[in-house]
């Protein structure tokens, strides 16, 4: 499939105000009368995984309540998705436009990807009406591409800009990953509740370029169906349960090797990666030899894993201390349920 050029001219972020530290993570646990139905096993993890140093510090919570989280039924959770999604949406696209200085009417589509709940219509929907785009503006919503979900989600946007290559295109990750969280005794739901945290990352796009503006090409992307339950969502209880297998971090590093080998003769740059955990970030290294996956262990580090939105914040701490040279790219790689792995290049 042909390649339709696309230029970045805003990216921005947002966090939840709410910041907990590993630590008060294990503390919320402690208390929580969910602690009392997990195993002594169990509660050890949790305490070994929070209380170490597994390369996060602090993660960010949208939910008011987190201390309640693992007692929410369903229709608190959803009602919570629903509450928090189009609100952190709408502060990281804010932010994009008023790089621009651009208002919400002026932009003629938004696509929004999520997995961390579940609203029809979708968040688009709603997003809009709170910013006030125009009612004829295209709205898209992208569900269930899971972590992996920003990059194919900007490759929908460079098609929509090759059929109307004068439109003006935002598109947000963003995800609520403490809506979807569960505790139980399985080791990977266990280590689920310690590395997801909530955010974020708006962009917009034009088909032309601009002062200072991005290139957006060469995406690429691998299916390993077979591989799909060792990473994905179930609904259990009526809530979203997040299955984490052990082999997470060895797949993950295959689909970027087999990604990384198909990527072109055009030089790279930097490797900006999903964040994923840290054994995740260690399993990738070897693949992409010589290239430091830094900006990605930071953004790990302050925020967690944050799903979709993750590369993108990952992109933006590159974005601070270098930019791509006229002759090598930024290679974006994510990845996630399916098993499925994505890239794309940024370059000028």
């Amino acid at each position: 499939m042909a390649d339709n050029p696309m230029y970045l001219h805003a990216l921005a972020t947002a966090l939840p105000e709410s910041v907990y530290t590993q630590a008060e993570c294990w503390d919320i646990v402690a208390r929580s009368s969910a602690r009392e139905r997990l195993h002594k096993r169990s509660r050890l993890i949790l305490h070994s995984i929070l209380k170490g140093d597994h390369g996060i510090a602090t993660r960010h919570f949208a939910l008011p309540e987190i201390e309640r989280v693992f007692d929410l039924t369903p229709d608190e959770l959803n009602a919570a998705f629903r509450r928090e999604g189009p609100k952190l949406a709408g502060q990281a696209l804010t932010a994009a436009l008023g790089q621009l200085g651009l208002e919400p009417a002026e932009l003629d589509a938004l696509f929004i990807c999520t997995c961390t709940g579940y609203l029809c219509p979708g968040l688009t929907s709603y997003v809009a009406e709170q910013l006030g785009l125009r009612d004829n503006a295209v709205l898209q919503d992208l569900a269930g591409l899971g972590c992996g979900a920003a990059i194919p989600t900007l490759r929908a946007v460079s098609h929509l800009l090759a059929a109307q290559p004068g439109a003006t295109v935002a598109c947000v990750a963003v995800e609520i990953c403490s809506a979807a969280f569960y505790l139980d005794d399985d080791p990977g739901v266990l280590i689920s509740a310690c590395l997801f945290g909530d955010g974020a990352a708006a962009t917009i796009w034009r088909a032309q370029p601009g002062n200072g503006t991005l290139r957006c090409s060469g995406f690429q992307t691998l299916h390993l169906p077979a591989e799909r339950d060792k990473l994905r969502f179930e609904l259990k209880d009526g809530k979203l349960r997040n299955l984490l297998d052990r082999a997470v971090p060895q797949l993950a590093a295959g689909a970027v090797a087999r990604l990384w080998s198909e990527r072109g003769p055009r030089g790279v740059a930097r490797v900006v990666a999903h964040t994923g955990g840290r054994d995740v970030l260690e399993a990738l290294a070897p693949v992409v030899p010589g290239y430091s996956l830094e900006a990605s262990r930071r953004v790990l580090h302050r925020c967690g894993n944050m799903s979709s939105p993750s590369v993108l914040f990952a992109l933006e701490e590159s974005l601070r201390s270098a930019r791509p040279a006229p002759d090598e790219d930024f290679w974006l790689v994510s990845f996630g349920a399916g098993f499925s792995a994505h890239a794309c290049r940024i370059g000028v």
